[in-house]
């Protein structure tokens, strides 16, 4: 349908508040020139952002269920954040303040990979010659010819015990039966990263945790400009009139404090929403509970994504996404110790000091165990004497090597017991432990690799399906070509496509950039896997 200019009368509805939502909420006052007052957020969360979190205090613990990796090429999400005032200096953009962060501390992971407690050598991917042939064949196949194939099912197997398997699996959180399509998009993609994958190269991280550096930062210029946030309020059904050459959104369902609601959409009336989520039903452990896998029960976003798809076609098919919560599942953990020993033994241990090493990952452990040692503080509200990392596990349903229970049946105590093992620090840190300067919360997220499940066209909508007139989906379950969900950068872009796509700004979405159509990359990218 064109694109057509606001009046005072246009309205938007966003339903959710992840950096999507956020991002067309910017775009829709910056660009659009919409009335940030008739700009409306519906969140069934108390907090906004989405996957992008951040929480806790000194006493309790911090939690932060993942930490999404940054790179200089994201090109929609720096233009973005280049609008926004940094949240401790508004003199300065968040593009500006996370450039010279980590111009500051800059990533080369001298520790990515370890084995037996020791530094494994990366210097070269191990790939064979028979995978770097179907590597290359990857690339130059059409995107349909992969409809539902699994990565295990294109590779050797040989493929999957080399250095660069465990590179990408734990640094993207792909598993074997992931989505091929998705692992070629991340191959062209990322291909100008590929020399330097081994040492975390050219990966960016902002100042602090994403919530606070990204999230809160947003979220205070949308307030101050009028926009309307509607928290822990449930959208639960959206109705449309549908016709042949005319698809419209009509009535938004919602429920908020127990009561349910209706909002009517009128003619100057439009909805953004992001269908399906990938942090839905998590639920925290304890240092002696383990968490709950919670499953669609729990959760807003996959049901009424099922109900809207029901209506037509074009709106995806949410449970090629959702049904298998055994394939999608993986766990984190969030450490918070009033005691440095642990971060001092890591710094000397690996040679990186905080903020410049990024994931390291345990190759000999049944869970396949990274962490992450954040740029301390990562809190705002973190003392100089509390240290905090993170970390997470891709195959919890198998018996650990020292705690023999599966990782999802472990608290935080435990998690803490088989880390020690693998790094064989159990001396080191006992004392610490048991004079109760450590916590560790687990933290179960059914959905979290539900966007890697083996898709086919079609599964996913596009942002603006054929013949909307006031509609988009938005987020990691809409389409949009070529780029990588699991990113922040995908997430603004459908944003970028929504509101250019609706109204008349005179804009188009930022190219894609593409590290495979740059000839130095690929010639770079071919050297260092045939090392």
């Amino acid at each position: 349908m064109p694109a057509k200019n606001v009046n005072e009368l246009t309205s938007v509805y966003l339903v959710g508040s992840g950096i999507a939502n956020l991002a067309s909420a910017v775009y829709l006052i910056e660009d659009a020139g919409l009335r940030p007052a008739n700009i409306t957020l519906l969140e069934q969360a108390r907090v906004t952002g989405g996957a992008l979190d951040g929480s806790g205090d000194p006493e309790h613990g911090f939690v932060i269920r993942g930490g999404r990796m940054h790179e200089a090429k994201y090109q929609c999400y720096w233009d973005l954040l280049s609008r926004i005032p940094s949240l401790e200096n508004p003199a300065i953009s968040i593009t500006e303040e996370t450039f010279e962060f980590n111009e500051r501390f800059v990533s080369h992971a001298q520790a990515r990979l370890l084995k037996d407690g020791k530094k494994l050598d990366v210097s070269s991917y191990g790939v064979g010659l028979k995978d770097q042939g179907l590597m290359l064949e990857l690339l130059f196949l059409p995107e349909t010819a992969l409809d539902g194939k699994r990565i295990e099912e294109w590779f050797t197997h040989a493929f999957f015990s080399t250095v660069y398997w465990y590179l990408f699996t734990t640094m993207f959180a792909f598993q074997k039966w992931s989505s091929l399509a998705e692992m070629r998009r991340y191959m062209k993609r990322f291909m100008h990263l590929l020399p330097g994958m081994n040492h975390l190269e050219g990966v960016m991280r902002t100042k602090y945790n994403q919530y606070h550096s990204v999230v809160l930062p947003i979220e205070r210029w949308l307030r101050e400009r009028g926009v309307q946030f509607a928290l822990q309020t449930r959208v639960t059904d959206i109705d449309f009139s549908l016709a042949a050459d005319k698809k419209s959104a009509t009535l938004i369902s919602i429920e908020r404090d127990g009561e349910e609601d209706e909002i009517v959409l009128g003619d100057n009336d439009y909805i953004f929403i992001t269908q399906g989520s990938i942090t839905e039903s998590t639920d925290n452990g304890t240092w002696e509970k383990p968490p709950r896998l919670l499953g669609e029960a729990a959760s807003g976003a996959w049901p009424l994504w099922k109900r809207i798809a029901k209506r037509d076609e074009s709106f995806g098919h949410p449970g090629v996404f959702c049904d298998d919560i055994e394939l999608s599942k993986w766990y984190s953990f969030s450490v918070t110790l009033h005691d440095s020993t642990f971060h001092d033994y890591m710094e000397d241990f690996t040679g990186n000091v905080d903020g410049t090493g990024g994931l390291v990952t345990l190759t000999d452990s049944n869970w396949l165990m990274s962490i992450v040692i954040a740029r301390q503080p990562h809190f705002p509200n973190q003392p100089k004497d509390v240290k905090i990392f993170w970390g997470y596990g891709l195959y919890v349903d198998r018996i650990g090597n020292h705690v023999h229970k599966k990782m999802s049946e472990c608290n935080g105590r435990e998690i803490l017991e088989e880390l020690w093992y693998h790094l064989k620090v159990q001396d080191l840190m006992r004392p610490i432990v048991d004079a109760g300067k450590v916590n560790c919360i687990p933290t179960a997220m059914p959905y979290i690799d539900s966007l890697f499940m083996p898709r086919a066209v079609g599964d996913r909508p596009a942002v603006i399906p054929e013949y909307a007139t006031n509609f988009a989906f938005l987020g990691q379950f809409a389409e949009a070509p070529d780029d990588c969900v699991f990113t922040v950068e995908y997430s603004v872009r459908c944003a970028q496509m929504a509101v250019y796509g609706h109204f008349d700004t005179g804009k188009k979405p930022i190219p894609v950039y593409l590290g495979a159509h740059s000839p130095k990359a690929l010639i770079a990218a071919t050297r260092a896997l045939s090392h």
